[in-house]
């Protein structure tokens, strides 16, 4: 039998309802739990001839730059909108370098991790993957934010889109945020996760044709493909292609 993840699909039909409607919708959602993979969502506004978004916070992982404790989950972004080639542009990715889902493969596969990946509290480097999915709960591992450390590679960005993230899928519906999200209460009792989610959907037809709108989404995404490769490389690609 076929599964959903109730929450998440209900929301974001209600946000596409919306934006038929009013040409943008959007949906809070609070004191939930894991809601599968981001992309699925957008891809539903996608089928209805719309623009797609879905964001939600997770039990903490990514250390804040400049910071060694883990405070916001992984938070991923999902965006999707239709074109006028096979597939549509979706991208789905988490606003850390990677996910303990990888850290967890690795160490299936008894591997150690690059190094830039997790920190301990010292800032040094952990490549470990036992040593760091016990260190997630201790508190001594972190991720790192997409960019890296400090701010000469960026890491500041991954942060602050991290954190607009934690904005979006709590502030608007006054739930539960970082900490109070590990499904621990203070006295250290089991409760639920309270996860927040929250959902965007874009009428297309409210700015323009939807037709002219895959066209130039089309012609972006080809002119992408076909500038310079790097030496050595066959293929350009662009999200959703893979």
């Amino acid at each position: 039998m076929k599964k959903k993840m109730i929450i998440g699909t209900r929301s974001m039909q209600m946000a596409i309802d919306k934006a038929r409607q009013y040409g943008m919708g959007s949906v809070a959602v609070r004191n939930s739990t894991h809601f599968g993979i981001d992309g699925y969502y957008p891809l539903m506004a996608v089928r209805a001839g719309m623009i797609g978004m879905s964001f939600t916070n997770a039990r903490p992982s990514i250390a804040p730059t400049f910071g060694v404790r883990p405070m916001l989950g992984t938070n991923p972004i999902a965006f999707g909108c239709p074109t006028d080639e096979e597939c549509p542009f979706l991208f789905d990715a988490a606003t850390s370098i990677t996910q303990r889902g990888k850290i967890e493969v690795l160490d299936r596969a008894e591997k150690q991790a690059p190094e830039g990946w997790v920190i301990d509290q010292n800032m040094q480097p952990l490549t470990n993957p036992s040593q760091i999915l016990e260190g997630f709960g201790k508190e001594t591992a972190a991720l790192l934010p997409l960019g890296g450390a400090g701010e000469l590679l960026g890491g500041h960005k991954g942060y602050d889109l991290a954190t607009m993230v934690e904005i979006l899928s709590a502030s608007l519906q006054g739930g539960a945020f970082m900490w109070g999200l590990t499904g621990i209460s203070p006295e250290g009792k089991k409760q639920p996760f309270k996860v927040g989610h929250f959902f965007m959907a874009i009428n297309i037809e409210a700015f323009v044709d939807l037709d002219e709108f895959k066209k130039t989404t089309g012609d972006i995404l080809r002119e992408l493909r076909s500038s310079p490769k790097a030496p050595g490389q066959t293929r350009i690609y662009t999200a959703g292609e893979k």
